[in-house]
C-alpha cells in the first residue's frame, strides 16, 4: 500500500495546520463552565470543523482506491481486515526491534514523548465512537470500554497507568514539543470518533489498533526491561502486549461483523478508518526512525 504524503487540506505547511488541529482539541475536548462568548466560541469551533472536515475528507480521497475492492461477505472482510497486520502499512517497521534491542534509553524517552503526546485517548475514542450503535456491536465496544476502566479498579486504568509511566520516565509530553505526524495520528482518530458521519470509520480505525499493536508495544516494553526501567514505566506496555490480542478477535466477531452483516457497504467505510490509521502509523514510524537514526549516527560520529 502507498505510504501516506503530507495531508492538511489544502495547507503548504502540515505542521502549523496539526498543530493548530491539536490545540483546538485540546481546549474543545477539555472539561468547561459555560463562559460568555459562547457565540464567539462556536462561529471559531465552525471554522476549524471546516478545516477538519476538508482534512478528511481529502484523506479519504486518498485511501479510496485501497479499499474499493474490499468484500462485503463478513466473513472474508474480516480476513481482509486480520490480513493488514502483516500487509498493512507501517507493519513490522524495522524501528520496534531496534528499540527492543539497540536504542538508548534517551531514544526510547524521546520515542515515548511523542507517542504520549499525540495519544488521542482510547478510552475517549471508544466512548464517542459507540453512541447509537446497534446493539452487538455497542455491546462489545461497552466490553472494550470497561477494560479501559480497569473493570471498575482506578488503578487498573489504562489511561492513568500510562500517565504513570510518563511519570516514571520523567517525560515531559507536550503538543508543541511533538513531531506533526504524531500530531496528525491523533488529529484524525479524534476526528472519525467525534463524527457522527464517519463512525465507521472510527470503528475500523481502532479495531486495527488493536490488531496491530500488541507486537509493537511487547517490543517497547523489551527495551524498557533491557534498559532496567522500574515496573511502572513497563506495566502499560506489558498490559496491552497480550490484552489487544483478546481484544482485536473480540472486536472483529462481535462489532466488525454485526455491522457488516447488517450493512455490506459499511465495510468500504470501515477499511477506510482502518488504513487510515496504519498509514497515519506509518508516516509516524517514519519521522521517528529520521529522527533517531540520525541522531544515533551523529553521537557514534563524536564519539570516534
Amino acid at each position: 500500500m502507498a505510504s501516506l504524503t503530507p495531508i492538511a487540506a489544502g495547507s503548504r505547511d502540515p505542521e502549523a495546520f496539526h498543530r493548530a488541529l491539536a490545540h483546538w482539541n485540546h481546549r474543545r475536548l477539555a472539561v468547561q463552565t459555560p463562559g460568555g462568548d459562547w457565540l464567539g466560541d462556536l462561529n471559531a469551533d465552525f471554522r476549524m470543523l471546516r478545516l477538519e472536515g476538508a482534512f478528511i475528507e481529502a484523506f479519504r480521497a486518498r485511501v479510496a482506491p485501497l479499499v474499493a475492492e474490499v468484500p462485503g461477505d463478513p466473513a472474508a472482510f474480516v480476513a481482509w481486515f486480520e490480513g493488514l497486520k502483516d500487509s498493512g502499512p507501517g507493519q513490522w517497521d524495522p524501528l520496534f526491534p531496534w528499540l527492543a534491542a539497540d536504542a538508548s534509553l534517551d531514544d526510547l524517552k524521546w520515542f515515548l514523548t511523542q507517542e504520549a503526546a499525540g495519544e488521542a485517548g482510547f478510552d475517549d475514542l471508544v466512548a464517542y465512537t459507540q453512541v447509537k450503535l446497534p446493539a452487538r456491536p455497542k455491546l462489545e465496544l461497552a466490553r472494550n470500554y470497561w477494560d479501559e476502566m480497569g473493570r471498575g479498579n482506578m488503578g487498573g486504568m489504562h489511561g492513568p497507568m500510562l500517565d504513570r509511566a510518563v511519570i516514571a520516565l520523567d517525560l515531559k509530553p507536550t503538543i508543541d514539543g511533538t513531531l506533526w505526524q504524531s500530531l496528525c495520528l491523533a488529529n484524525t482518530m479524534t476526528a472519525l470518533a467525534t463524527t457522527r458521519r464517519y463512525v465507521y470509520q472510527s470503528i475500523g480505525a481502532l479495531g486495527v489498533v488493536e490488531l496491530t499493536a500488541p507486537t509493537r508495544v511487547g517490543l517497547v516494553a523489551d527495551g524498557l526491561k533491557r534498559l532496567g526501567c522500574p515496573t511502572e514505566a513497563r506495566k502499560y506496555f506489558v498490559l496491552h502486549a497480550q490484552l489487544d490480542i483478546e481484544h482485536s478477535r473480540a472486536w472483529n466477531a462481535e462489532a466488525l461483523v454485526p455491522l457488516v452483516e447488517a450493512d455490506p457497504a459499511c465495510a468500504r467505510h470501515i477499511a477506510e478508518g482502518a488504513v487510515m490509521r496504519l498509514m497515519c502509523g506509518e508516516q509516524c514510524f517514519e519521522a521517528y526512525r529520521s529522527h533517531l537514526w540520525c541522531r544515533a549516527g551523529a553521537m557514534a560520529y563524536a564519539a570516534e
